[in-house]
């Protein structure tokens, strides 16, 4: 009988994510709101929706390998050389890429506890050896992860900005500080998947060919393209260059790749969804604040409330709202479990979760 890898023996038989698909089997029912993914409920933009539908017939033909429009319209938008992007299958897919790049069996990588699980699934998946830091004030704390690498002498570190599951930012400065002072044999994985609900001066200002950084963004949330798998990572252009050794160069189907492209062209639709999120996650302050909770301060488009107990009344407050028809996470670190955290949505997501949640609250309370 022919054996599994070593590394792969040890793997615990788990996924990141149970997906609302898996829980509606479970429960027997379909959610009524959906808004424990972070997913963008107000939908892809018309210009993408209409590419999509016309180039369905065209499904026959692979993707463009090098997704060269979809970089140069890229490469124009953040202003640096195409030669500084690389697309790939969500942020996961890249994560599990730039992982495979520089992670070998026991080699230390540096993230916080209770961040983004999929690019800790990829660091154990390679043999890699992670440490965590705590949050500190719910953000992650740079002056403990930057200590952590230091004396790990981690290969990798991982930040996102905004921060999920917490919404929170840190200072654009502070951020460029934090690579400055990183050891030159340490790169920075930056996740910027929400960096779309940002203004502009809260993203942090740093060259694309310094060396010790990489920046990952994504189509999936603001862009309202999650189910096509698309994202991309701004970097120097050698650490770009690296990925082509190891990608898979048909893994970007083709119709995301234009439904991408037109979304980038559509400068209404993120201003629009922009507007939709802000009203959406101030809703969501309001229904927590009736019912005595706290919202946290977001900068993504989704909300952290924080139920005022601990996790054990977090979790049934999640588990009850399911019952209702409406899906929801929670952080699974301590403090942050405290929480229970919900995307914006419609107006009728709104209305739903403001009737379900306060009535939750009453029974468990």
């Amino acid at each position: 009988m022919i054996e599994y890898t070593n590394i792969t023996k040890d793997l615990p038989e788990s996924v990141p994510f149970v997906g609302p698909e898996t829980q509606e089997r479970n429960l027997g029912f379909s959610f009524l709101a959906r808004l424990g993914a972070n997913e963008s409920g107000f939908g892809p933009s018309n210009d993408a929706i209409k590419i999509m539908a016309r180039e369905s017939k065209n499904i026959w033909k692979y993707g463009d390998p090098e997704s060269y429009d979809l970089r140069r319209a890229l490469a124009d938008k953040h202003h640096v050389s195409m030669k500084n992007i690389v697309v790939g299958e969500g942020i996961d897919g890249l994560l599990g890429y730039l992982v495979r790049l520089f992670i070998s069996p026991g080699d230390n990588v540096v993230t916080t506890n209770g961040a983004y699980p999929t690019f800790n699934y990829h660091v154990i998946g390679f043999g890699g050896k992670l440490s965590k830091v705590e949050f500190l004030d719910d953000r992650e704390d740079l002056n403990s992860i930057l200590a952590a690498a230091i004396k790990t002498k981690a290969k990798l570190v991982y930040c996102s900005n905004p921060n999920n599951p917490m919404g929170t930012i840190n200072n654009p400065n502070h951020l460029a500080d934090f690579v400055k002072e990183l050891p030159s044999e340490c790169l920075l994985c930056l996740d910027e998947a929400y960096c779309d609900f940002l203004d502009a001066d809260l993203i942090p200002k740093i060259e694309v060919e310094n060396q010790k950084i990489i920046r990952m963004r994504t189509f999936s949330k603001a862009y309202g393209l999650a189910g096509a798998r698309c994202g991309y990572a701004i970097g120097s252009e050698g650490l770009i260059k690296s990925f082509d050794k190891i990608r898979n160069h048909f893994g970007m189907n083709r119709t995301a790749q234009l439904a991408a492209l037109a979304s980038v062209k559509d400068k209404n639709h993120i201003s629009e969804v922009r507007k939709k999120v802000k009203s959406s996650i101030s809703t969501l302050s309001e229904i927590a604040i009736e019912n005595k909770c706290l919202p946290v301060d977001t900068y993504a488009n989704f909300i952290a409330i924080d139920c005022r107990k601990d996790d054990i009344f977090a979790k049934k407050v999640v588990k009850e709202l399911a019952k209702r028809k409406i899906f929801v996470r929670m952080p699974f670190s301590y403090p942050q479990n405290r929480c229970i955290r919900v995307s914006a949505g419609s107006m009728d997501d709104m209305n739903i979760f403001r009737k379900e949640f306060s009535e939750v609250l009453k029974e468990l309370r």
